[in-house]
């Protein structure tokens, strides 16, 4: 049984492992292979058939399935190869890894350098340890989106949708336009999961009720979902005892939070973040292993795809200049800490190689002027808000942290004005 040898292998044929594919190309290396478990190429982008990407990367506005077709055709054209079908089901501490093929059976990939894009997951239902009976009609949004977009069900005809991540809100419009009923969105935070603008053009233009510190307390049905019964929270996230209320509905969609998918980067033993549930990585996006490299969704959930496309393909460049020999190892290692409003960002460290991007949420929101900062004194920006379910960027110029001198950590922060 011959292995598979290439220069980088990435896994995940998503927008942030296309990407890495194009990247590893640009960058000169000469065999480039991407494993994908689905039949087809894109991810999740081939279920999001609403527009709303590629501003940043192609200057315009694309649905899901144009903007990843676009990559794939660049990718196609730099020479990649796309193994579908190719589920990857065990790591090795090198970075090799074995997959199952439907036609060549079991199979080892060997590559000198890894990219890993395997995205992220849905939460569900058995996460939340809601009571009740577990009936047909309880779906993840992005479930219930690729039944309606790809296959052609319906999965239900009168909605309640418990959180407010994007998915969630998008799916509320989709319903609609399908011809459902949404009695409401129900959001056990205090303030929206999502982004702002998803907000107004899913629901408020669609008349969908809102409801913040609200969440579903109790589920109802045998066979099929029959309804559920919702609630108040208190500040601590406990239900309010007399706020219950029973909605008659068949079906119950999940947007309730994003998990980066790391099985294969945990088997590899590359260091977790606990906070992020994604690998730590470096301005390079470089791993705890040299040789393996992580990018997109799996790295930390990202609002755009945008920039996942662009963190996959700088991922893939510095994958094939480590293949080529030609990657420098960091001199430093400049830890990145959160302050006191930051509850994720990434990357966790620097190397002191490159300008470096921080992607970064807020714990709580600021609804005024207000401002991103990297101290000490790398970085400063002023926004209108910050708010959890919209990240922000900080740009760190690699010639303003050599002025720093020998300094080992740095603070990302969003303070009022």
């Amino acid at each position: 049984m011959s292995d598979i040898i290439v220069d980088v292998a990435v896994i995940g044929a998503g927008p942030a492992g296309i990407a890495a594919g194009v990247g590893a190309k640009e960058a000169g290396a000469e065999k480039v292979a991407i494993f994908e478990r689905d039949w087809d190429l894109g991810g999740i982008l081939q279920q999001c058939i609403h527009p709303g990407f590629g501003l940043h990367a192609f200057g315009e506005e694309l649905t899901g399935p144009e903007y990843v077709h676009r990559w794939i055709s660049k990718a196609r054209e730099a020479g990649v190869e796309f193994w579908t079908n190719s589920m990857v089901f065990h790591m090795e501490d090198d970075g090799s890894f074995w997959i199952m093929n439907p036609s060549l059976g079991i199979k080892r990939v060997v590559s000198k350098s890894l990219v890993l894009a395997m995205g992220c997951r849905e939460r569900p239902l058995g996460a939340l340890g809601i009571p009740g009976t577990r009936p047909a009609g309880i779906y993840t949004a992005g479930t219930a989106q690729r039944l309606v977009n790809m296959e052609g069900y319906m999965p239900g005809n009168k909605v309640v949708i418990l959180g407010s991540g994007d998915v969630g809100l998008i799916m509320a419009r989709r319903m609609i336009w399908e011809g459902a009923e949404v009695l409401g969105v129900y959001e056990i935070m205090p303030w929206p999961g999502g982004l702002r603008r998803n907000i107004a053009q899913c629901l408020d233009d669609y008349g969908i009720p809102f409801y913040l510190e609200e969440t579903v307390i109790e589920v109802h049905g045998k066979d099929r979902l029959e309804g559920v019964t919702v609630a108040k929270v208190d500040k601590n996230r406990n239900p309010i005892v007399g706020t219950e209320k029973f909605l008659g509905c068949d079906t119950l969609l999940l947007a309730v939070g994003l998990i980066p998918e790391n099985e294969l980067s945990r088997m590899a033993d590359v260091e977790i973040n606990p906070v992020t549930q994604g690998p730590i990585v470096n301005e390079l996006l470089q791993t705890s292993k040299p040789n393996i490299f992580a990018a997109g969704n799996v790295v930390i959930v990202y609002d755009l795809v945008d920039w996942v496309s662009m963190e996959g393909e700088r991922a893939g460049r510095n994958a094939a200049l480590f293949a080529a020999g030609k990657f420098k190892p960091g001199e430093r290692k400049i830890k990145v800490s959160g302050g006191d409003n930051v509850r994720l960002y990434s990357p966790q460290w620097l190397s002191g190689q490159s300008d470096a991007t921080i992607y970064m949420r807020v714990a709580q929101p600021i609804e005024k002027r207000c401002k991103v900062v990297v101290e000490p004194g790398l970085y400063e920006k002023r926004l209108r808000y910050a708010r959890p379910g919209e990240m922000n960027e900080a740009h760190v110029k690699l010639q303003d942290l050599q002025a720093l001198g020998d300094v080992d950590e740095i603070i990302v922060d969003i303070k009022e004005v």
